[in-house]
């Protein structure tokens, strides 16, 4: 039957780069764990004082760090298998799935489920957003109270943004009973409902209809309104825009309980790679132009930006392979997210010293 993980000899990564990144530290070292539990770790920590039952692993420089975070992705199209595999291949040991599952994950029977699968999965550990309105229709809103229980650990929209205001009120209203985070996509959907890429100079030359910025400072202004109403948590899960940055600076001017991410392909393309109609490169958000890609960087660099997210959302090819206007919105990001981010870093665009933990929202960024 093989070896039990009691029984499992003891692991040594030596000759590392060590890093931390709540302390902000890079040494040079080893790191022995027994039985799945880090027990030491330190430039003390060699070949000749692991034990002679260790199994070595000689990293010859390579680094060794705590696994990424990953505050969204979807199983859209995936199982939770595959979308644990493709975390690991890109070194995010935490994710946050999305609900937009199928069935949506609106239910404690489904919370449930997830959360048992999840289990299955050695080596990442997968956390269920429950719908924060039932069917993802922004009609009704969820069982907050029986979703936290059953382990839901926030309650989003998938990519439909609430468009009653009213129902976007009891939502908040009803989280903060529970201390529940509302993870919200922001994009007013009357005024996106026809646009598949940045509105703008380029989207005109290609003869696709545009997605304005607006689009997205609307729906995230009238958000921020109903936090300063209610209290609530609030997590702005995707920003693309200037609009939005400045929005989110006023409110935390304001003293209200918000965070916001951006996903790494806005960190690192804009609307000119969509080229000659790369539908693979259809997302939504779009991307945008090139001085809000970096006005996005800024943003990570000065700490508006509390948290980099892969928005892995996986499609099937007969999706893609169709014109630019019909094809669906989405693209894998868990395995390339890292390297796309280091991408930045060595390019010194991002400051090393923004990539730490955000202490004040227990994001990774």
């Amino acid at each position: 039957m093989g070896e039990t993980m009691s029984a499992a000899k003891p692991l040594a990564l030596l000759d590392a780069r060590l890093i931390d990144p709540v302390a902000g530290t890079e040494t040079h070292g080893g790191v022995l764990i027994e039985n799945g539990v880090i027990k030491d770790v330190g430039a003390h920590v060699t070949r000749a004082n692991v034990g002679s039952a260790a199994q070595i692993i000689e990293c010859k420089g390579d680094v060794v760090s705590p696994g990424l975070i990953d505050m969204r992705a979807s199983e859209h199209r995936e199982s939770i298998g595959s979308v644990a595999r493709a975390a690991l291949a890109g070194g995010v040991t935490s994710v946050c799935v999305a609900p937009d599952s199928s069935p949506v994950r609106d239910t404690t029977a489904l919370v449930d489920f997830f959360v048992r699968r999840a289990r299955d999965n050695d080596g990442v550990r997968l956390y269920p957003v429950a719908a924060l309105t039932k069917g993802l229709a922004g009609k009704e809103i969820g069982e907050m109270g029986l979703l936290s229980r059953a382990g839901a650990i926030g309650f989003g929209n998938g990519r439909m943004s609430v468009r009653d205001t009213q129902v976007m009120r009891r939502a908040m209203t009803y989280a903060t009973d529970f201390d529940a985070l509302v993870m919200h996509v922001v994009q007013d959907p009357d005024l996106a409902a026809t646009g598949v890429m940045n509105e703008g100079e380029f989207a005109t030359r290609l003869g696709l209809m545009g997605i304005p910025r607006e689009a997205e400072v609307i729906m995230l202004d009238r958000d921020l309104r109903l936090v300063a109403m209610t209290g609530a948590r609030y997590h702005a899960e995707l920003i693309s825009t200037t609009l939005a940055l400045d929005a989110m600076v006023k409110a935390r001017a304001s003293g209200l309980n918000v965070s916001c991410g951006v996903s790494i392909n806005h960190l690192t393309l804009n609307e000119n790679d969509i080229g000659d109609y790369r539908t693979f490169l259809k997302l939504n958000p779009p991307l945008r132009h090139e001085d809000e890609r970096l006005a996005l960087i800024e943003g990570i660099n000065s700490g508006v930006i509390d948290v980099i997210v892969s928005d892995h959302c996986g499609q099937d090819v007969e999706d893609k392979r169709v014109p630019f206007a019909e094809a669906e919105a989405g693209a894998v990001g868990l395995e390339t997210m890292l390297a796309a981010a280091l991408r930045l870093v060595h390019a010194e665009q991002v400051d090393r010293k923004s990539t730490r933990l955000n202490s004040s929202h227990g994001y990774i960024s």
